[in-house]
């Protein structure tokens, strides 16, 4: 949005040396080279410069007609009124105007859950910024000198925004810190592309963050290895799961996670595998979406050779349909073995 406060600003500089006809001459210039540039660029006509330039001309020409500067000098405040309004509206209620306006301008952005209410709270903060800036300027417009609307107006404006910006680069600074000694995990979107990361610990403190994991069946026979998760394991303990099953971390290719999880956990090396499908898994402190392998290269299972993983064994059809819905399984192994199953491949 700041593009569209250039002529404004152009105008502060140029009323200063030469007076306010030229100043506004010079700023509807700016104004219209603007538009132009934009045009050129992206073969549009950027609303928002165009409706400030028309706001400038407007309450200038008012101003020189009534040889009384008060309404131009209501131009930032009025313009002021409009950013409260977009941003209340984005932060507060369902209509998100800057995130459009975000997703015209970036194009190759994309924000995840955690990254969009990591916005909304900046926008909240823009929000009582921007207002207390404009209550400001409308009070400098009517009781105090042009020297001073003048500073109100623009020096102090981007005083506001750079000091916000600067706290929530300190704030970023120290988060980092706090978690330099942290895995971190990719974030994803539903496509599987890199959105973001996080570290391992936030990823599980809420369904917002989804992060890839690879699950590994391992079928021998008509028969399929599980292992059973240990006591202290802080998602369903003490319950029988997929034979592998583990992050992907950051810069982490999918296959080498395989391997290496395979390799942890159960000691199964040189084996090939086959992509099943991908799903999203969410529960109530976490979002995966999971990769879904299977492989029949059982030779090399040595068991469980990490303290993840308490005991495992393959079972039988039999065996496992009879204990559904008994607290045996992990809901997420029930649903993948029902994917199995209804693909022939059990």
């Amino acid at each position: 949005m700041l593009p569209g406060f250039i002529p404004l600003f152009v105008f502060i500089a140029a009323d200063e040396i030469w007076g306010t006809e030229v100043g506004l001459i010079v700023a509807l210039v700016t104004g219209i080279f603007e538009l132009g540039y934009w045009w050129i660029k992206d073969k549009k006509i950027d609303r928002f410069i165009l409706f400030d330039t028309a706001l400038l001309l407007t309450l200038g020409g008012v101003s020189l007609l009534l040889h009384d500067d008060v309404f131009f000098k209501l131009k930032p405040g009025f313009i002021g009124i409009i950013f409260c309004l977009i941003l209340g509206l984005s932060a507060f209620s369902g209509l998100d105007i800057i995130g459009g306006m975000t997703k015209r301008y970036l194009r190759d952005i994309e924000f995840n859950d955690a990254q969009y209410q990591e916005m909304r709270k900046s926008m909240k903060v823009l929000f009582f910024i921007f207002t207390f800036h404009t209550i400001l300027v409308f009070y400098a417009a009517l009781c105090l000198s042009k020297e001073a609307w003048g500073f109100i107006s623009g020096i102090l404006f981007y005083l506001l925004i750079f000091g916000y910006m600067a706290f929530e680069i300190i704030r970023k600074k120290i988060f980092a810190y706090r978690y330099a000694h942290e895995e971190w995990l990719p974030l994803v979107n539903e496509e599987g592309n890199l959105v973001g990361q996080s570290p391992r610990s936030l990823c599980h403190k809420g369904k917002s963050m989804l992060h890839p994991v690879i699950h590994l069946h391992v079928i021998k026979n008509d028969r399929i290895y599980l292992q059973k998760r240990p006591m202290n394991k802080l998602v369903q303990p003490g319950k029988w799961d997929t034979a592998v099953g583990g992050h992907i971390s950051l810069g982490e290719k999918l296959e080498t996670a395989l391997g290496r999880e395979a390799k942890e956990e159960i000691g199964l090396t040189d084996f090939s595998a086959k992509l099943i499908t991908r799903y999203q898994w969410s529960t109530a402190i976490e979002a995966e979406l999971v990769y879904l392998f299977i492989t029949h290269d059982a030779k090399n299972i040595v068991g469980p050779v990490s303290d993840e993983v308490e005991d495992g064994r393959f079972w039988n059809s039999e065996e496992i349909e009879k204990s559904f819905g008994k607290d045996v399984f992990t809901p997420n192994f029930e649903l993948e073995y029902h994917m199995l199953k209804e693909r022939n491949l059990i």
